[in-house]
């Protein structure tokens, strides 16, 4: 008989027997949909102790999706290794956690939805030649998983990918900025200008759109973007649980600014998301 679909939250760090109380409310949605609740340290998982952060864990609990704090794709396939060790599962694979949380592994999927981007494994010699594929206008700085927007003219934005001085300085302060947090590589992406009316994060399980959300930068702002095209991309990327964040280009475009893994994304503040963990729950293994 197979096991119901458990949620693996992060434990608080200071009190290792409680969820992390970031995520008390979307415990709270998990136990009302009739799934189970089990904790992972977080800490111990980046630190490389994937046994000891599964410990509290119970041995053949059934097939857990993971909700918590982001993890480097390496950390997730050991975590993933750690409960089968356990005889435990996760409904999404490491193979479809970095397929759907690393830029270069979904970028060809939805190139035609996104701005144009190219990347190099690590910190690139030369920036300029990087940027030289992408030809010369503005662009973005950021690894395979996050940028530092909120440093926007330090270590983001590019006004001219063409100007070799500048492009270095922007890519060298981000790298020195991001530190061992640096996922995977650099990525340039050509900058598009949006309309100031904030992103909807859209939340897909099996190809579904479940929930739409505001960008969690902007909870009090919700578009409404169409679905279609991106709903297609998601499908077929393949990973269960995906989300991908959609805004308006000036010239009345709807673009996918990023792609991420569900079970990482954030929530923005207020959001009901009551019906998301209720259909994450009913979820169970691939056969």
């Amino acid at each position: 008989m197979t096991q119901p679909t458990g949620f693996l939250f992060c434990a608080d760090p200071l009190r290792p027997n409680r969820p992390d109380p970031h995520f008390a409310d979307q415990v709270t949605a998990v136990r009302a949909a009739g799934a189970g609740v089990a904790l992972v340290d977080h800490e111990a998982l980046l630190a490389g102790d994937a046994a000891g952060a599964v410990a509290r864990v119970s041995r053949g609990s059934g097939p857990y999706w993971y909700r918590g704090w982001m993890v480097p794709s390496e950390r997730y396939a050991e975590l993933e290794e750690a409960l089968s060790a356990r005889g435990c599962s996760l409904l999404t694979t490491s193979v479809d956690y970095r397929r759907a949380h690393e830029l270069p592994s979904w970028y060809e999927v939805f190139a035609e939805l996104t701005p144009r981007s190219v990347w190099c494994a690590g910190v690139p010699d030369d920036p300029a030649a990087l940027a030289a594929r992408l030809g010369r206008g503005p662009g973005i700085v950021k690894d395979f998983v996050k940028s530092r927007k909120h440093e926007w003219h330090e270590a983001c934005y590019v006004p001219e990918l063409a100007d070799r001085e500048q492009l270095a300085a922007v890519v060298c302060r981000f790298v020195e900025l991001q530190g061992s947090f640096l996922a995977g590589g650099v990525v340039l992406r050509t900058f598009e200008a949006f309309v100031p009316g904030g992103e909807a994060r859209v939340w897909w399980l099996d190809g579904e759109p479940v929930l739409v959300t505001a960008h969690p930068d902007t909870p009090d702002r919700l578009p409404d973007p169409p679905l279609g095209a991106v709903g297609e991309a998601v499908r077929r990327l393949g990973p269960r649980w995906v989300t991908t964040d959609l805004a308006l280009r000036e010239d009345g475009v709807w673009r996918v600014v990023e792609v991420g893994d569900g079970q990482v994304s954030g929530l923005p503040a207020g959001a009901g998301a009551g019906e998301l963990f209720a259909a994450a729950a009913a979820a169970r293994p691939r056969q």
